[in-house]
């Protein structure tokens, strides 16, 4: 089922790095779900009154394409989480056809065993299978975002996967969207680039369940007045997540940013630790415990503990969709660097701004505000992407 989109109106393209995964699947099938009429936008703070005037490109402008390591197509994947609960029965047939066409425009990532390209070459190659990407589906303008699974921080001066899809975005000229706790703007390597970019990018590390109750929970102790002794946690993860995740040099990545938010919100790092347990059977679903320890008035010892259960591409795709609508009018709306008004979406947010999720709300709406002025003329067709 496919909704028409007006020749009059501008096509936007949103290139996934890992665009066969479960969550670039899950954004896939979802905006074509909703764009139908299929259900309804839960999740999409875009989609609310806040944004109906902030000029953003509508979900039926919306096309896919990216790059992945892997051929499993969209349609079967999107069967396989259906199989698992993660989509509505049905779904996958009702919109084969969206499915379809966002794999035909994936193209082939890497680097893969044996890949003799140097990273000069990759990024080339990945540069252009944007810029072909923008030109041959028509597009006034193209968003990357990296929701490829964690990769661990790199050790050596090589650049990791992420940076040099990261690195790719830029030299095609379309702004980045970092959805991963992986590296890509943040090597030392790239920030030549990065400093002479007039390009907007954002990230680091979607802000999905755990941290998200953290950054909302950590200012109501501190705003309490009430003494935070320790706060450890635990998640447990299954699907790619998990297995990426066992690795304990990419789960210290995913960590800095839950520890962060803490330390942020309650001026000090309380004691506790987080840690990451794989479990398969869990599939795309996780389940994140909090132990909190806090004194009270007259040092009361007191304990709050939280459970948060959720399905991760379900939490991610409609945050997905968010920030690549929002940062291609950012783009339209000649802002360039760092998004710090996104941070309201991550656990470690690029460029200045709060921790603390209800002002971290109040800089989105802001930017809501911003985005809703008048804007420079768009550029025709196919432009996007003809930067050196």
């Amino acid at each position: 089922m496919s909704a028409s989109v007006s020749p009059s109106v501008s096509r936007v393209g949103v290139w996934l790095i890992g665009a066969r995964g479960s969550v670039a699947t899950t954004v896939v099938a979802g905006c074509a779900a909703v764009t139908a009429g299929l259900h309804p936008p839960t999740g999409l703070v875009t989609e609310t009154p806040t944004f109906a005037d902030s000029g953003l490109p509508a979900l039926p402008s919306l096309v896919f394409g990216g790059h992945d390591t892997v051929d499993c197509p969209l349609p079967k994947r999107a069967e396989a989480l259906a199989a698992g609960g993660v989509l509505p029965p049905g779904l996958p047939a009702a919109v084969r056809a969206e499915l379809v066409a966002a794999d035909q425009e994936v193209r082939p990532g890497g680097p893969l065993p044996g890949d003799t390209r140097g990273e000069d070459e990759l990024i080339a190659d990945f540069a252009s299978d944007i810029r072909d990407f923008v030109r041959r589906c028509e597009l006034t303008r193209a968003v990357v975002v990296n929701v490829a699974s964690t990769e661990p921080a790199p050790t050596g001066t090589s650049l990791p996967p992420s940076s040099l899809y990261a690195a790719a975005a830029l030299r095609a000229g379309c702004p980045y969207v970092n959805f991963t706790p992986s590296t890509g703007l943040n090597h030392p390597a790239l920030a030549p680039l990065l400093s002479s970019t007039d390009l907007p990018f954002a990230g680091r590390d979607g802000k999905t369940g755990q941290t998200l109750l953290r950054s909302a929970l950590g200012p109501m102790f501190t705003q309490r007045a009430l003494a935070v002794r320790a706060w450890s946690g635990t998640n447990l993860l299954g699907g790619g997540d998990g297995a990426a995740l066992s690795d304990p040099a990419a789960a210290a990545a995913k960590n800095a940013g839950k520890e962060r938010v803490l330390t942020d919100t309650l001026g000090t790092p309380p004691e506790g630790e987080v840690h990451i347990d794989d479990v398969p059977a869990l599939g795309d679903w996780k389940t994140a415990w909090d132990h909190i320890a806090f004194d009270g008035f007259l040092g009361t010892r007191m304990i709050l503990q939280t459970i948060w259960q959720g399905c991760d591409s379900s939490l991610a795709a409609p945050l997905v969709l968010d920030l690549a609508r929002l940062t291609a009018r950012a783009h339209e709306a000649g802002l360039s660097g760092p998004l710090g008004e996104l941070g309201f979406y991550f656990k470690d947010p690029v460029g200045d701004g709060p921790s603390a999720l209800g002002e971290q709300y109040a800089a989105l709406t802001e930017f809501a505000e911003r985005l809703a002025a008048p804007t420079p003329p768009t550029p025709h067709a196919g432009s996007a992407g003809e930067r050196p």
